[in-house]
């Protein structure tokens, strides 16, 4: 491993902070990405690395089979690729393997709350720490993945590609358009915010939307009425009752370790249109759990099942439908050869390492999928998704170092060639 001290040594911590606050001053809440992606295609390129905006047929990826689903609007889905000049391009070369570095550059919208900089878009630097929407989930991670792949140029044995992603925080839609077009690669590493655990099992996650019928009355005569709200409270019992039973016997090591590996909640309950009048409807939309080794299909009869019985009285039967974004699960073993090196990396850099879950959805399933093994590994998630989301600086460089010591220790000098998933 001669090359990493000095691919560790081109790593520049100022050049990270300034491309990582620039990159969330420019909003690419899903569904808007362009500018983002534009601008670190100029990024890459003033690094020395190649870079390509991919413009992927929209309808021809919802039209594909397993599309992971959608829920944010959308006109168009581009993508970008960045690699070494001259070993970017698709396809492998005998007994070099090839490398995916995924990151999503979509983020979530910020809020109706103040943020302490003014604006969610402030990219401000404060403390060792870069704030704004998307700080830490993801661009911290792309742009630690950015300067990675530009010391990595040193690494002949070795073809590391960037590929930053569109819509992951609705479905994965750009990881999965991306595979489409290529899925030749040995193995992917994910810098998802994982506070550097190394992330060798995903559970997937599936939304529910459910109506509840009953029969208008007068609020005064409400016995002459079937309270729709009345119907459904057996029902938010029998859900957190599916909690408890997906959560009794947990299989998957990693995922056993999580306080609460299988979550199933509840986010959204509407009923009624009037104060005295007894509510003939009621909506309600949450979400379920898809555990590890479980196929999609049954995690949704699971819920079905909850629900039938328990509205099992005279009235008509709940009508439950599966809208937006379809999480599968993933796993990779933790003893694969991409995981003990991700293992060694984080260790190399941390003094100690550790396998762990996550209970939430990720593009590592769609990888995994396409029988690349996969992992992620990244900064802390500091308020993620909240008010003042942010990102310590010392993260986004000591990811991209684990990055650089990951791709090294994947060279066939190191390891011999990147087996194929054990299981």
């Amino acid at each position: 491993m001669s090359g990493v001290p000095a691919a560790l040594a081109a790593l520049d911590p100022d050049a990270m902070a300034a491309d990582l606050a620039a990159l969330v001053r420019i909003p690419s809440v899903t569904g808007s990405e362009r500018p983002a992606l534009e601008h670190l295609r100029d990024r890459a390129r003033a690094l020395g690395l190649e870079a390509t905006l991919a413009e992927h047929d929209l309808d021809a990826v919802r039209a594909a089979p397993g599309f992971p689903g959608e829920e944010a609007p959308r006109s168009e889905l581009a993508g970008l690729r960045v690699g070494v000049p001259g070993r970017a391009a698709a396809g492998r070369v005998p007994g070099r393997p090839r490398l995916a570095i995924c990151a999503h550059v979509d983020v979530v919208g910020p809020g109706t709350q103040p943020w302490r900089h003014g604006s969610p878009w402030s990219g401000a630097l404060e403390d060792g720490a870069v704030y704004g929407r998307g700080a830490a989930d993801m661009k911290a991670g792309l742009v630690a993945a950015l300067h990675a792949v530009a010391a990595l140029r040193g690494a002949e044995m070795l073809d590391p590609v960037l590929l930053v992603v569109s819509s992951e925080e609705d479905g994965g839609l750009g990881a999965f358009a991306a595979l489409r077009e290529d899925a030749a690669w040995d193995a992917c590493v994910i810098p998802e915010p994982t506070g550097f655990d190394v992330v060798c099992a995903q559970a997937g996650a599936i939304t529910f939307r459910g109506e509840i019928r009953g029969v208008a009355a007068h609020a005064a005569f409400h016995s002459q009425g079937i309270s729709a709200i009345d119907r459904y409270l057996p029902v938010h019992r029998a859900l957190l009752d599916l909690e408890r039973s997906l959560n009794d016997a947990v299989e998957d090591p990693a995922m056993a370790a999580l306080d609460l590996p299988y979550p199933v909640s509840v986010g959204r309950v509407a009923a009624g249109d009037w104060s005295s009048t007894v509510p003939d409807l009621l909506v309600f939309e949450g979400r379920a759990p898809v555990r590890v080794g479980e196929d999609v299909a049954e995690a949704k009869a699971a819920v079905e099942r909850a629900v039938a019985a328990a509205c099992d009285d005279d009235g008509p039967p709940v009508e439950l439908t599966w809208p937006g974004a379809i999480f599968a699960s993933a796993r990779t073993p933790a003893d694969h050869v991409l995981s003990r090196r991700a293992v060694e990396a984080v260790a190399a850099e941390r003094g100690e390492a550790r396998v762990a879950g996550v209970p939430w959805g990720a593009d590592m399933r769609l990888f995994t999928a396409s029988g690349i093994p996969t992992v992620m590994v990244g900064p802390r998630p500091l308020a993620i998704h909240g008010v003042d989301e942010h990102v310590m600086l010392d993260d986004v460089v000591e990811t991209a170092r684990i990055l650089v010591r990951l791709a090294y220790g994947l060279m066939p000098s190191a390891s011999g060639a990147v087996a194929a998933p054990a299981g």
